[in-house]
């Protein structure tokens, strides 16, 4: 915003909201949160498979098993933490109803979709 005199006004002294309401208005406000939970994480970096475990396992569990709410084909599965093969089953499921490679593993593409498709049902995106 530096082409607009954001920066200028920052060394007057205003606070971030004050300069935004310079130029959008008085009625613009900052929403704050003291916590916030349920925001998918990073894709791990490596794909999850058949014997992976850990709490990228559970994490993408617990959102498969959201998801698997609204879209009844996919298997609900437990969030143990543990990439099985009822975990495997969901992920192939999931992958075939969102034009994904059926390939059963977690790679950066089925990671993001599934966080996605998260978001977009658990709302976690919007505010109250």
């Amino acid at each position: 915003m530096t082409q607009w005199g954001s920066k200028s006004l920052g060394d007057q002294g205003y606070s971030p909201i004050e300069i935004i309401r310079h130029f959008y208005g008085p009625d613009m406000y900052i929403n704050t949160a003291e916590q916030i939970s349920g925001v998918p994480s990073s894709w791990p970096g490596y794909n999850l498979t058949i014997g992976s475990r850990g709490d990228k396992v559970r994490q993408m569990q617990e959102q498969l098993d959201v998801i698997a709410e609204v879209y009844s084909a996919i298997p609900r599965i437990a969030a143990d933490g543990i990439y099985g093969p009822m975990t495997q089953s969901a992920v192939k499921e999931f992958q075939s109803i969102f034009g994904l490679p059926q390939s059963g593993e977690v790679d950066f593409s089925t990671w993001y979709k599934i966080s996605q498709i998260y978001v977009g049902i658990s709302r976690i995106a919007e505010l109250n």
